[in-house]
């Protein structure tokens, strides 16, 4: 009877657990395991075991070192995403696409932007692409002839990302000719940052193979802020966008010495 005791009080002290580390992570977005640890005395091997169920449920994302939220992008959100600006996405995805030359390696990351840069990059030859992006990755594995690397883990439902705790480590594994990213926003400080503590470890991953770095995004962006810092302009090497920035932003643009390249829009 006793024993029965100990277990129902454990199930009901684990149930607490990860009832505070999704609400954790609802407003956080990141928790490491040391942090669950200390807040509840328990063995990094528990708080593990707590993350571990909770991927299971579908209700976190492992990341090294700790978890992240499982869905950070609202569903609605990554529609009007896909609908929104529509025109100019397309006009850069042609953009960043003129840049890159047959036979190049290249990584790609996720997000409506750079789905657009997939779909401009079809006519090219011999491309070696890596792409945490299952949309970019289906969209490129049409040409017979391009090589398409994608890591295993989770598959984000919202935007087709695929994600685990050891995506950073396997993006590490490639050199690349041009990484192409895109996030949530630029600030006024120059700083670019994403809602998604995973995405921005895989994107900074790859940023440090990179050959050349193109940032790609609509103008909509400007004056934003994401949640987590990516990093900032001077991290860049080509920013391809829709229209100039302005203000301040076109003073901190042109201090990080940043190429700035215009996507041409077509006319209907």
């Amino acid at each position: 009877m006793q024993i029965r005791d100990e277990e129902r009080d454990d199930e009901g002290k684990k149930a607490r657990r990860h009832a505070f580390l999704i609400q954790y992570l609802e407003q956080n977005r990141y928790i490491s395991v040391e942090e669950i640890a200390s807040r509840f005395s328990v063995t990094t091997q528990t708080a593990r075991r707590d993350i571990v169920a909770l991927e299971l449920e579908g209700k976190v994302r492992r990341l090294h070192g700790g978890a992240v939220a499982s869905t950070p992008i609202d569903p609605t959100v990554y529609r009007q995403r896909r609908i929104a600006n529509a025109q100019a996405k397309d006009a850069i995805g042609s953009a960043v696409a003129r840049m890159v030359p047959d036979h190049a390696s290249v990584f790609i990351d996720t997000g409506t932007t750079c789905e657009a840069v997939a779909r401009a990059l079809i006519d090219h030859k011999g491309l070696r692409v890596v792409t945490y992006s299952l949309r970019a990755a289906t969209t490129l594995s049409e040409r017979t002839d391009f090589t398409v690397a994608v890591p295993g883990g989770f598959v984000r439902q919202v935007d087709g990302g695929v994600f685990s705790q050891n995506s950073a480590e396997f993006i590490q594994a490639f050199k690349f000719d041009f990484v192409v990213i895109s996030v949530s926003g630029i600030d006024e400080d120059g700083d670019i940052g994403d809602d998604d503590y995973a995405e921005v470890a895989a994107v900074r991953a790859a940023m440090q193979q990179a050959g050349s770095v193109i940032l790609a995004l609509d103008s909509s962006k400007f004056g934003r802020r994401g949640l987590v810092r990516l990093g900032s302009l001077r991290d860049v090497d080509i920013l391809v966008t829709d229209t100039a920035p302005t203000g301040s932003l076109a003073a901190m643009t042109a201090k990080s010495g940043v190429a700035l390249e215009l996507a041409r829009l077509e006319l209907a």
